[in-house]
């Protein structure tokens, strides 16, 4: 069975997903646009049912984060000089916007949009995984280097033994001693 493209691709999602305040989130403006509907009406769905997003499922942004999201991201210029801030939705944030947008392409960009987060999830798992197996290979050559050091230090010190004031072999006879 061949398998139906998505209405948005995967990877265009995936680009959309930013990091805010620790969270992977994905802001109002790009949902609507995924959605096919004004951001001000999806605000108003969320508002609406304000009851289904607590803080941790989504949040506005602050002046200093929406001034920084303006200058990194060119597609957000429009909010430059807006009056409000825009909302950032968590991954259980779009989740829940699955409840409160009922068309079919709500479900089907759900769907991808969840899925984006399971891959984002799973690529940053390997990024950790190889940093964990990165730190434990440097700290055994940190170890090994400072074994091959102590090493090195004994051979220094058995090439150029030290140096001490030997007392003479032999009979000392008194000096002014007559025969």
């Amino acid at each position: 069975m061949a398998s139906k493209k998505p209405i948005v691709p995967t990877g265009k999602i995936e680009q959309r997903i930013l990091m805010i305040r620790g969270e992977k989130v994905i802001i109002d403006a790009d949902l609507a646009e995924f959605y096919g509907v004004p951001t001000k009406r999806l605000n108003e769905q969320v508002k609406r049912n304000k009851n289904r997003f607590p803080e941790d499922f989504m949040f506005r942004l602050k002046k200093s984060e929406r001034n920084e999201l303006v200058t990194n991201c060119d597609r957000f210029r429009t909010l430059k000089h807006s009056s409000s801030n825009p909302y950032a939705f968590t991954e259980q944030g779009v989740a829940m916007l699955s409840s409160v947008l009922k068309s079919e392409r709500a479900v089907q960009v759900n769907i991808v949009i969840m899925r984006a987060f399971v891959t984002l999830r799973e690529i940053i798992s390997t990024h950790k995984e190889l940093a964990g197996k990165v730190d434990l290979i440097e700290n055994r050559l940190y170890s090994q280097d400072k074994k091959i050091y102590s090493i090195f230090e004994a051979i220094r010190q058995l090439m150029n033994p030290p140096v001490t004031k030997r007392s003479r072999i032999g009979f000392k006879g008194k000096k002014n001693e007559e025969l």
